[in-house]
């Protein structure tokens, strides 16, 4: 499997120049901020308040914008946004509004416009390591299956590519920050399987130049209007 960059798989697949953007379930803005200097018009919606106060304290890289909603509900007109990204995000919807959210996002894109879905499969190194925290082999293969009822909801199968994505981390106590930022409930999980965690941690990750590396298989989908 080729080693990828989430965002070089991005910026190789769609052009954001000077497109108008929807990166659906945001969080701390990176993508967002990223798209913005590639030349799009982004707005980052996330329903989290931490998460939406973490990107709104970064200094701004352009006329990137951010919205309180929920995907399922997205609080636009019909055929605004040229691209719409699910990047990590699908999968976090509750499993009975995933495909209400495909559909609202095929609403409000453009005719011939894409929708970019990310997602990370249940396998490798980086899920093991977070299975403890938060199990998603469920909730990653009903979001796979909303993406392959992409008829249903007017949409067109462009390609899909898998790759390997190595999740970088400066130390146990980042990813511990990283995880309880927009999921406070799993600082209780944090604190009673420290130990273990940390153990898994070293273990199950590549250490090289300061950073801890885990393997994170990665499946990219591209749907069209």
């Amino acid at each position: 499997m080729k080693i990828k960059r989430n965002s070089d798989v991005l910026k190789s697949t769609l052009d954001l120049s000077k497109k108008k953007i929807l990166d659906v379930g945001s969080g701390e803005g990176h993508l967002t901020r990223m798209m913005t200097e590639e030349g799009g018009e982004v707005i980052g919606l996330e329903c989290t308040a931490r998460q939406l106060e973490k990107a709104m304290s970064y200094n701004k890289v352009g006329n990137e914008t951010y919205v309180d909603a929920v995907a399922q509900s997205l609080p636009f007109e019909d055929q605004s946004f040229d691209i719409i990204i699910f990047f990590n995000s699908l999968h976090h919807i509750p499993v009975d509004d995933q495909f209400t959210a495909l559909c609202e996002a095929a609403r409000v894109l453009k005719s011939k416009g894409y929708i970019y879905i990310s997602e990370p499969i249940a396998e490798g190194p980086h899920f093991e390591l977070l299975k403890p925290i938060d199990d998603e082999t469920f909730v990653r293969a009903k979001a796979y299956e909303v993406i392959k009822r992409f008829e249903e909801a007017g949409l067109n199968w462009i390609t899909e590519e898998v790759y390997n994505h190595p999740v970088r981390r400066k130390s146990f106590e980042e990813m511990r920050d990283k995880l309880t930022g927009p999921n406070p409930e799993r600082e209780k999980i944090f604190v009673e399987q420290d130990a273990q965690l940390r153990e898994s941690f070293k273990q199950l990750g590549q250490h090289e130049d300061g950073f801890t590396y885990f393997d994170q298989p990665t499946r990219m989908n591209l749907l069209q209007k």
